[in-house]
């Protein structure tokens, strides 16, 4: 039987809507085998939302896809799924089962397909490769795509850097936060945000962490966005404050994502869970380390 592990990862960040991502130390979990003929799925791990059973699995689907695209028979499937990436709170557990699907498709199918071939046709499923890119290749990846491919780069993050996920007990779906999204903007705005990227990219490569909070400075998505995550501005300026070096609304959203150094990481936790416990709605605060590897791959 095959298991693959594939991380959590939070896209968008900042001013890298679309394109910027990163993959952190939390996991889905699934196992798959070839069998006689049908498809039988075990969901051992219940989620907020129902997991489809039948031929409307995501993963399934997606394994689906890539024996059409290879124009290889699709064999008799049975998929064990164990989901520890909280659904519908921005942190790419869609993107976890597209990945997912794709490398227990390539694994089954004698791995006609590298990698990168793999990462293209994930980004290609999931229309933009800021989840799909560090799902595949851990770290923080930087990609862009047009209508023929996707082009990416890994970057190596600073050892010392931590990641504070706050996930709230209410989900943001994509539809609604990328409805509030304008249909254009201005050159003033455009030009914010590509210079913020360009600095955010700079400063992850040099390790410049007194620049992260400007770079992390958005106007394309999170002032927008902010009206579906209520006391969102007010959570970042606490964060701050209890010593994050960046904050930033994790995908769609709801979850909200804070960047610490080691160093100020046991302060921040202890602070930022008393404030998180004043607020209205129930947030979960983790700290977790960026996931180097990515996606692992192991026959059992």
């Amino acid at each position: 039987m095959i298991h693959i592990q594939i991380p959590a990862t939070s896209a968008n960040m900042g001013p890298g809507f679309d394109s910027i991502g990163v993959a952190v130390q939390l996991y889905n979990h699934i196992w798959v085998e070839e069998q006689t003929d049908g498809l039988t799925i075990e969901v051992r791990r219940k989620q907020e939302l129902e997991v489809p059973t039948d031929e409307t699995n995501l993963i399934y689907q997606t394994m689906k896809f890539f024996y059409e695209k290879k124009e290889l028979p699709m064999p008799g499937i049975h998929l064990i799924q164990e989901d520890y990436i909280p659904m519908v709170r921005g942190l790419g557990s869609s993107a976890a089962c597209i990945v997912g699907g794709l490398l227990a498709a390539n694994e089954l199918a004698g791995r006609p397909c590298t990698r990168d071939e793999l990462a293209q046709m994930a980004a290609m499923l999931e229309g933009h490769p800021d989840n799909s890119n560090p799902a595949l290749f851990g770290g923080m990846v930087v990609g862009a795509q047009n209508e023929k491919e996707m082009k990416y780069v890994r970057l190596e993050l600073p050892e010392d850097l931590v990641f504070a996920i706050m996930v709230p007990d209410f989900p943001v779906s994509t539809a609604a936060s990328r409805g509030v999204l304008p249909d254009s903007y201005t050159r003033k705005d455009v030009v914010f945000n590509a210079s913020r990227a360009a600095l955010l990219v700079a400063s992850v490569m040099t390790g410049n962490y007194e620049n992260f909070d400007m770079a992390m400075q958005d106007k394309v998505h999170q002032p927008y966005r902010a009206q579906l995550i209520d006391g969102m501005e007010e959570i970042f300026r606490h964060a701050k404050d209890f010593g994050a070096v960046a904050s930033y609304l994790s995908g769609a959203g709801s979850t909200l994502m804070a960047m610490v150094t080691k160093e100020k990481a046991e302060r921040f936790e202890r602070e930022m869970s008393a404030y998180l416990g004043t607020l209205p709605h129930n947030w979960k605060l983790q700290l977790l380390q960026a996931d180097r590897v990515g996606a692992r791959v192991e026959r059992e």
